[in-house]
């Protein structure tokens, strides 16, 4: 299911009022904005997508913008040819003439859609103040709340699925700060608006089908079916792809309803989701822990695995100065370089990263299901005198390495694999610590 989002690190963190009075009343109020594609490995900027409310980072899939597609230009009439040809592909795939013509009775072009669709690259923020969020006081307490309200049903689904309560909350936290926000936009006025669009007209075409279907099937009604500007649902936002793969009926009431006030079916799915992809019960998704000095950081690389203990005979230990034990195989995560908190992540974490690829959604959500069980913060510094790159600036650093001979492959924006080893590379040429992270002073050294 890793291809069910394809993720980012680019746009900034936002919530409305609404949203800050409920979940984080110190949090400052801006808007959320959605990113691209998201590196596997150590990244510090974060982004978010929908509900408008949500600390997901990333939206599903998302692009860089380019020039001819950051204005839309689209027309209701030529929407509504699109519709007309739309409907004829939609009941070759099964859906009846009465459900398609059920559904999109009064659906309009949303241009508001679209124009949240394009500003999603350029707005920054960087992990230590996604985190502050992801894991904020209030965010945490109301976590513990939740885990005390539903605790009967949250222990029926992990004796059910095998996927440890706390981290289903963490995610329902994240997703809609407990079911509080769950989107309120048509899902089929949003994707049939994207699906139009004919920057990622495939993608969200077969999630506008597989929605109908969603429809066809009586699990939801016209009035209720509504999720994110982007057509994310419920109260842990599935797109329609995968909900018809992993939602389920957990309350055995005929129907599987993601958007209730009751969470059970959202909350059961979730475990279910995870639980396909390989949940480890009782295994930790990450553990903290300290770098030593001399630490060669080529070897922070996801796909670098060795057992804790063979981590600590290198002097990577647990923050009391033991070994970490052996959960199982584990791979060194640097997500703001050498300078801040550093992490062995375990296979939990790979099954965190089918809900969402970006590392501080996965950091976010593993932290706040320790938060939320009673483990502190994190406890090393970050490099809060750091800003995150803008798009332009990762477009340039990208340019300035190639050109210096440290191929990028790619000039995209995105700071992905590729971009990271070679700005290692080109940290080791001129004798900074390797660590891969894309920072404002490698800029300044490559310029």
């Amino acid at each position: 299911m890793r291809y069910q989002v394809i993720a980012s690190v680019l746009a900034m963190i936002g919530s409305t009022a609404q949203a800050q009075t409920v979940d984080d009343p110190t949090r400052p109020v801006s808007r959320s904005n959605a990113g691209a594609e998201v590196s596997r490995s150590a990244v510090s900027l974060v982004s978010l997508t929908a509900p408008r409310n949500s600390l997901r980072p990333a939206l599903r899939p998302a692009a860089a913008p380019t020039p001819e597609t950051l204005v839309p230009t689209a027309t209701q009439s030529g929407f509504d040819d699109w519709i007309k040809s739309f409907r004829n592909r939609a009941l070759q795939q099964g859906i009846t003439a009465e459900v398609f013509d059920r559904a999109f009775v009064g659906v309009q072009y949303d241009a508001d859609v679209i124009r949240r669709d394009r500003n999603q690259s350029e707005f920054t923020k960087t992990i230590w103040d996604y985190l502050d969020s992801a894991a904020s006081d209030a965010r945490v307490n109301n976590g513990k709340a939740a885990l005390r309200k539903h605790g009967a049903l949250l222990d029926r689904i992990e004796a059910r699925y095998g996927v440890d309560k706390d981290v289903i909350v963490a995610i329902w936290g994240l997703e809609s700060a407990y079911g509080t926000f769950r989107g309120s936009n048509p899902v089929i006025g949003s994707l049939a608006t994207l699906a139009y669009d004919a920057r990622r007209s495939d993608f969200f075409e077969q999630q506008l089908v597989e929605a109908l279907k969603i429809l066809q099937s009586g699990d939801v009604s016209l009035n209720n079916f509504t999720g994110s500007w982007a057509g994310a649902m419920g109260h842990t936002q599935f797109i329609p792809t995968s909900y018809q793969s992993l939602a389920v009926d957990f309350d055995g009431d005929g129907k599987r309803d993601i958007w209730s006030d009751d969470p059970a079916d959202a909350l059961a799915s979730t475990a279910n989701y995870l639980s396909k992809n390989g949940w480890v019960k009782g295994a930790p998704w990450g553990v903290e822990v300290r770098i030593p000095q001399g630490f060669d950081y080529t070897l922070a690389n996801r796909d670098i695995l060795r057992m804790p203990s063979d981590w600590a005979k290198m002097g990577i230990v647990g923050l009391k100065g033991k070994a970490v034990p052996d959960h199982g195989s584990a791979s060194v995560l640097l997500p703001a370089g050498a300078k801040g908190a550093a992490f062995l992540i375990f296979k939990n974490f790979d099954v965190i990263e089918t809900y969402n690829t970006a590392d501080a959604y996965v950091i976010g959500v593993g932290h706040l299901s320790d938060r939320i069980i009673g483990a502190g913060p994190i406890q090393s510094e970050w490099p809060r005198e750091d800003r995150a790159l803008t798009f332009d600036e990762r477009i340039e650093m990208q340019r300035l390495l190639t050109a210096k001979g440290f191929d990028t492959k790619k000039i995209d924006g995105k700071i992905g694999p590729l971009t990271i080893n070679a700005v290692r590379a080109y940290q080791t040429s001129i004798g900074d610590i390797p660590d891969g992270y894309a920072s404002l002073n490698i800029l300044k050294k490559l310029r």
